[in-house]
């Protein structure tokens, strides 16, 4: 991408799209297309055939979706399943339309079987069943992921489809009932040393293991992937066994007993861990294999602790009704 070049980031108020732009902004970009909600409804066909036909974008970084964690998924399948299936196939048509240059569509790796084989590859998609409580949103990413498949097949487009395993980060969701497993750790650890409680109660059996990656590291994914040279980009898109398909991950992980300890240690939360065993675990083991990203030559930079710490931070700057206040 050149330093002029006309640069949509959809979703740029959100974590990853927000992370995008800082990493655009720091590389020396400075034609970015950044429109709010209330400026350009994605769910709205008419909305984005306008946008695009006026403002002509040369590549699309795809990170507008409705996401959330494992009770948003399973309390609004309905909104989950609709928002995510329009706003992708606005955007994803619409590029077609227009000659977009490339595309990066961002999605997760609840798109693989719930018993894939771990870590899971890129060619475990569709192989199985999905887990239950995120399907409705695992399967509009699988629909986005055929989409630009079926365009690059069809229509000669060059869009690719980023698979990153859990994030989090600055301006991440940490609503208790919306959020995902570690955001939502820092709020109730927080909220319980504030009040002085004895104990917080976490989900599930603390057995199930996940990998995180701070939001800041796909971010560099990203701008990464878009820059490739054309040989590693075409190599990618025409894969025989994942075309169009790569996993973003930092290849570590944690069970969920030992992240609470962790991010309980960061907050400075002296009470006691209590496992609610009648909650649902989730996916049991949620691991990325991202050796073809690793062999492209990215890697996460940073490490799980201090990303914590520095999501802790940004939560207690940015949320004052925690009971934070600035110096």
């Amino acid at each position: 991408m050149q330093s002029n070049a006309k640069i949509f980031v959809a979703g740029h108020r959100g974590m990853v799209g927000s992370a995008i732009v800082r990493k655009l902004h720091d590389d020396g970009y400075t034609n970015l297309l950044l429109r709010s909600r209330t400026e350009l409804e994605l769910c709205n066909q008419g909305a984005v055939e306008a946008f695009f036909s006026r403002y002509r974008p040369e590549y699309v970084f795809l990170a507008a979706a409705r996401v959330g964690g494992i009770i948003a998924n399973s309390s609004y399948k309905g909104e989950f399943i609709h928002d995510n299936l329009m706003i992708q196939n606005n955007i994803i048509h619409n590029s077609w339309v227009n000659g977009v240059t490339r595309l990066l569509f961002l999605g997760s790796t609840c798109i693989y079987p719930k018993f894939a084989p771990q870590p899971m590859k890129e060619e475990y998609l569709l192989t199985g069943p999905l887990e239950p409580t995120n399907d409705a949103y695992a399967i509009a990413k699988i629909a986005g992921i055929c989409q630009c498949r079926s365009y690059n097949q069809q229509y000669g487009t060059r869009y690719l489809s980023a698979m990153p395993n859990n994030l989090y980060g600055p301006n991440d969701n940490f609503d208790l009932e919306k959020s995902h497993v570690l955001p939502a750790m820092i709020r109730k650890f927080h909220e319980a040393k504030l009040r002085g409680e004895a104990s917080v109660t976490i989900w599930g059996t603390g057995t199930p293991l996940r990998e995180f990656l701070q939001v800041d590291d796909l971010a560099a994914a990203c701008v990464f992937l878009m820059n490739l040279d054309d040989s590693c980009y075409n190599a990618l898109l025409n894969d025989p066994v994942a075309p169009a398909l790569i996993n973003v991950g930092s290849g570590q992980e944690i069970c969920i007993r030992d992240l609470a300890l962790l991010v309980q240690d960061v907050v400075g939360f002296t009470g006691d861990l209590v496992f609610d065993t009648d909650k649902p675990d989730g996916t049991p083991r949620k691991l990325a294999d991202s050796s073809r990203i690793h062999a492209l030559g990215w890697h996460h930079a940073v490490e799980l602790r201090d990303g914590i710490a520095g999501a802790y931070k940004w939560f207690l700057e940015n949320h004052p009704e925690t009971g934070f206040s600035k110096p």
